[in-house]
């Protein structure tokens, strides 16, 4: 998609959180194309703080895998951060054991990558005996660590540009456990975009404590024809046992047509937020 920058007389700039190959990278690649600077981040907060401080048009966090679930703290930093979801991508995940061109799978002592990764190849993983397993911030981090330390016992989980970028080699393609492996990324952006139709939004918000106060914001979507893709609950921190309520729905809440919609929804939370519509 073509996307106009919040910052005149410089070139577009997206950040993502890791190293470049990482997945992040590939969505931001798949998202926006040729035509803007993809730059990685050491952290999902710096991302954040990246667009919210202007010094990036937009930020690519990953929210959620078809496999392992949620990515909590991007959910949080959601919540934190005054910035907007403006795009989204889903992005096909394929792992491959990646290691020295010398490497054979008996040498193999240790894997190394992204805790999710490692969790998305189990059934591989279980297989194999005797290898430990090793956390690294994200994939294409771990196949560097594999490059630089130069330990023929060492193999990453990654994609397999991370091995041609690193110029090591594949030992084995395809490696996760289900190959109905996704992960949902976000776009986000300090504000808003007006670049055409948005079918989707997205909310975050609080219901009194009290029997049926969810309920009666979810009745409030059914009844007016409003598909809810995704319920996700995240604790409120400070308040024990009290949770906050992210909301995906296949409509843009902001339309006039839902208006009298969102008014309800409003007076039937104690907080509300609009995460974004895209």
């Amino acid at each position: 998609p073509i996307l106009p920058s919040a910052r005149t007389g410089s070139q577009r700039r997206a950040v993502f959180a890791g190293e470049m190959q990482a997945f992040a990278h590939k969505a931001a690649q798949q998202f926006f194309g040729s035509g803007i600077n993809i730059d990685s981040a050491s952290s999902f907060r710096n991302v954040f703080k990246e667009v919210k401080e202007g010094n990036s048009d937009f930020g690519v966090i990953p929210l959620e895998n078809s496999l392992t679930g949620s990515i909590h703290e991007n959910y949080d930093l959601l919540l934190e951060y005054d910035v907007r979801i403006v795009g989204e991508i889903t992005l096909r995940i394929v792992h491959a054991l990646i290691g020295h061109p010398e490497t054979k799978f008996e040498d193999i002592k240790r894997v190394i990558s992204h805790p999710q990764a490692l969790e998305q190849c189990r059934d591989f993983l279980e297989n194999q005996k005797g290898w430990e397993l090793v956390a690294a911030r994200d994939t294409a981090t771990a196949v560097r660590r594999v490059k630089e330390e130069k330990n023929p016992g060492d193999v990453a989980i990654a994609a397999r540009e991370a091995a041609d970028l690193f110029k090591l080699s594949i030992l084995k393609e395809a490696i996760e456990t289900n190959a109905r492996n996704y992960t949902r990324f976000a776009v986000i952006a300090a504000h808003a975009l007006d670049n055409g139709p948005r079918k989707k939004s997205s909310l975050v918000y609080s219901t009194s404590n009290k029997p049926g106060a969810l309920f009666d914001t979810l009745k409030i979507f059914s009844e007016n024809g409003i598909n809810l893709v995704k319920l996700e609950s995240r604790p409120i921190h400070g308040k024990p046992w009290e949770y906050m309520f992210y909301v995906d729905l296949e409509a843009d809440v902001e339309s006039d047509e839902l208006q009298e919609v969102m008014k309800k929804i409003s007076e039937s939370t104690e907080f509300l937020k609009i995460l974004g519509c895209y």
